[in-house]
């Protein structure tokens, strides 16, 4: 009888050694698999510091941040972390340019602008109408900013503990007919109606904080460690456990190197945001479609949407933000070409984001929608965070001139363009 031989052991080909040999070659397939996902290390999307501005100083302030993030910076990369961006949020804006003229207030942040890009950070100033009684003045002061300025980021508070805050609403979609208005519409790419979301989180445009600053979060970038874990698993049993697994891997690492920094620096760390964020072709559409075997959009895309936000939940770290799942549209190739063929629409993001993400994130939408519908579509996100007490916010980005079954053309490098679709896609 011809023998077989396996990893240097020669066996003669008896039929009881078969299913020895089948167990073999399997568990050493999937141990093959776990190690892959294992390897696969996220991308930092973002190191955010906070600081409570002072108009007075506010240079020596961005210097001192500045300092501590290049430090956390060079640390992780140390580590073999890419981060992306350096960032700076601060308290809401209306509270550092109390006592200005609209046309001073645009003045001072013209200046913040041109800080930010030649010292090569993100900034974020706040949102606009933080409290229930906060006048809409400063929703418009805001979309004057926004307007006036290349790189800020900004928000406007439109749910709370208190409820939907429909005045809020109103003045978020003012800001955003305003905002279509700017050089290839991307000024809606700096702004978002948030509802629920807590200070402190390290993603952009929603980022704040409400206390005295000097903290620090990081935000991952990790679409690539979803697919990673979601290929070839056999069951959602095992594709959650692979993913709380990897994601665990690199988040406590990431953690003790952060912890590092706060000892060294003075800068309180105040957590990671795992939300796996796409871009481009690292693909969290892709990633989905590597569990569900179907286009996003179809049936099974609300169960890994709940698998993989459960999978974030899991993992035992220090936590802040949305700690769940974005679906930002044109940030990612896969999820702009399904919104493109029909298969993903705003009321199907809605339904996600009952056991996820961030809501309704980079979507595009025709020039000539009117402020009224944009208040209808803001109001369904408020009225979802509230409802289920989670963070979701609504990046909606109107396109001057262009009209349903029409490309966008956006001239920025973290957006895909994608064909309108029209809002009677179920």
């Amino acid at each position: 009888m011809r023998p077989i031989r396996f990893r240097g052991l020669c066996f003669p080909m008896h039929k009881p050694l078969l299913p020895f040999l089948l167990v073999v070659l399997l568990t050493s397939a999937a141990q093959a698999q776990q190690k892959t996902a294992a390897q696969e290390k996220p991308k930092i999307r973002a190191i955010t510091a906070f600081i409570n501005l002072d108009r007075a100083q506010y240079k020596e302030q961005v210097a001192d941040a500045l300092k501590m993030l290049r430090r956390a910076q060079t640390t992780l990369e140390s580590r073999g972390y890419q981060v992306q961006t350096i960032r700076i949020a601060t308290q809401p804006f209306p509270e550092y340019t109390k006592g200005l003229t609209a046309q001073q207030a645009v003045a001072f942040f013209k200046e913040y602008d041109a800080l930010a890009q030649r010292e090569k950070f993100a900034a974020a100033i706040g949102p606009a109408m933080l409290n229930e009684d906060d006048s809409v003045a400063q929703a418009d002061l805001l979309a004057e900013i926004l307007s006036n300025t290349k790189t800020l980021n900004a928000s406007l508070v439109v749910a709370g503990e208190d409820g939907v805050r429909w005045g809020a609403v109103g003045a978020a979609a003012r800001v955003m007919k305003k905002l279509e208005e700017t050089e290839h519409s991307q000024g809606n790419f700096h702004f978002a109606a948030i509802a629920m979301v807590p200070p402190l989180t390290p993603f952009f445009p929603a980022a704040y904080h409400t206390g005295f600053g000097h903290q620090f979060a990081i935000a991952l970038e990790s679409a690539n460690v979803v697919a990673a874990a979601f290929k070839d698993a056999r069951d959602l049993t095992m594709a959650k456990q692979r993913l709380t697994d990897s994601l665990a891997s690199s988040a406590f690492d990431i953690e003790r190197h952060a912890g590092r920094v706060d000892q060294e620096t003075g800068w309180t760390y105040m957590g990671i945001d795992l939300s796996p964020a796409p871009s481009g072709d690292v693909s969290i559409g892709a990633a989905i479609e590597n569990l569900t075997t179907q286009p996003v959009g179809m049936s099974g895309t609300l169960t890994a949407a709940a698998t993989i936000t459960a999978a974030v939940k899991d993992v035992k770290v220090k936590q802040t933000g949305y700690t769940g799942l974005m679906l930002p549209i044109l940030e990612d190739k896969r999820l702009a070409q399904r919104w493109s063929e029909g298969h993903i629409s705003i009321d199907a993001l809605l339904s996600y984001s009952a056991v996820c993400g961030t809501g309704l994130d980079t979507i595009p939408l025709p020039g000539d929608i009117a402020a009224e519908q944009l208040s209808l579509i803001i109001g369904d996100m408020a009225s979802l965070a509230f409802k289920w007490h989670k963070p979701l916010s609504a990046r909606l980005l109107p396109v001057l001139g262009k009209g349903w079954g029409e490309m966008t053309e956006f001239d920025d490098p973290f957006l895909v363009n994608a064909k309108l679709q029209s809002l009677d896609i179920k």
